[in-house]
């Protein structure tokens, strides 16, 4: 059974409920910090603070943390592909399921072609 990085994209879209992404609404979550924030904002911008607040408590426990040679990855990668306009959030994901061996899952078209990722475009 592979496991997955969840992308804030991914994980928005399984929040809403999007039915591409149903196959893996019950697989293990790993986020990081900043992917837990940005789905969070993007819950607040939608439905308000007490949903927010939800969505946090549902996710915090699947945060995992980063070391500066992820974080160097994650750098490289976002200069490597600037053109791109990856986010920070999402360069930090792909260089931690990378490390860890873990499949990054994404709809963001800036990935669709690297190396260890599922790309579901919603």
């Amino acid at each position: 059974m592979s496991e997955y990085f969840f992308d804030s994209y991914a994980l928005i879209e399984i929040i809403k409920g999007n039915p591409k992404y149903f196959k893996y609404s019950e697989k293990a979550v790993i986020i990081t910090w900043l992917n837990l924030v940005e789905v969070a904002y993007s819950t607040f911008l939608d439905h308000g603070e007490e949903k927010a607040k939800k969505i946090y408590n549902i996710f915090k426990d699947c945060v995992e943390n980063f070391d500066w040679t992820i974080t160097l990855n994650a750098l490289k990668l976002k200069q490597k592909y600037k053109k791109r306009n990856l986010s920070y959030a999402d360069c930090l994901g792909y260089a931690f399921a990378k490390e860890r061996g873990l499949i990054f899952l994404t709809g963001d078209g800036g990935f669709e072609d690297l190396e260890n990722v599922e790309f579901v475009k919603s």
